[in-house]
């Protein structure tokens, strides 16, 4: 069987390569854009292409059984057209829900006539490096609506479901909601970041305008869409699943111990 992994040198899609041979799979397929800057596991084959560009991606799919589609909005409907022509039976895809900024990949997925698992994943963890640059260089966080609070779920934990999802049975037809174990406010993910480090970081709490300017200097033109997302998880905080947990036999990643793992990420 084999499986193809779009965007094989992203966040995601790099760590569900990893995790597919860590299952077994003896026949993974890499979609990359350059393949002389991909560094991928041995026994690993490297196709180019790349899904921004549907029509690259033709040989890569030939042969393809099933495939993991990384959240690309503007050509997924394509994408997906080409793969149900090659023959492609499932896809696996990573977006959000249908009424969620990337939801339309949903709608995309379901019209492409392929069986198919949704995997809807909360915020992730990772997003948390937008204020590496504030503690390296000022020891605090500013940013607004300290009170927010959300489920955020480590990468490696959505990748570690996608290849559960690609490689084995009873997930055709699922859309999985992926969170952490634990709903935690921003305050309290900076607490554990200094805790990580071994030294208090404080949260100064901006105004909504001033956080989008502070936001800026990482996220440029999406800190407003950022921040106001923020202010919506004050009185309707994300609750965790236990998703995670069910699929993968195991609890999904703290908050702390991801800050421990990549406290180097903020030092």
């Amino acid at each position: 069987m084999t499986i193809l992994v779009t965007g094989a040198t992203g966040s995601v899609g790099r760590l569900v390569v990893d995790h597919l041979l860590a299952l077994g799979a003896t026949d993974v397929r890499a979609l990359v854009r350059n393949p002389a800057k991909a560094t991928l596991p041995y026994g690993v084959e490297v196709a180019t292409g790349y899904v921004a560009q549907p029509d690259s991606l033709d040989g890569a799919l030939d042969g393809v059984d099933r495939m993991y589609l990384t959240s690309y909005t503007d050509t997924a409907a394509e994408v997906l057209a080409r793969a149900q022509k090659a023959g492609v039976q499932h896809v696996v895809s990573l977006s959000g829900e249908r009424e969620s900024w990337w939801g339309s990949i949903v709608d995309d997925v379901e019209a492409s006539g392929l069986d198919w698992t949704h995997l809807w994943p909360g915020e992730f963890m990772e997003n948390t490096t937008i204020w590496a640059d504030q503690i390296r260089t000022t020891g605090q966080v500013r940013d607004g609506y300290a009170w927010s609070a959300n489920a955020a779920i480590a990468m490696d934990d959505v990748a570690a479901v996608a290849a559960v999802a690609l490689t084995g049975g009873g997930h055709v037809g699922q859309a999985y909601a992926l969170t952490g174990p634990e709903t935690l406010t921003r305050a309290e993910k900076v607490a554990l970041i200094g805790r990580a480090l071994g030294r208090d970081v404080p949260y100064v709490e901006l105004s909504r305008e001033d956080a989008i300017a502070e936001l800026s200097k990482a996220m440029g033109e999406y800190a407003e869409w950022y921040v106001d997302g923020e202010s919506q998880q004050i009185d309707d905080p994300q609750q965790p699943t236990t998703t995670v947990a069910d699929l993968l036999g195991r609890p999904a990643a703290s908050f702390a111990d991801w800050a421990v793992r990549h406290a180097d990420l903020f030092r």
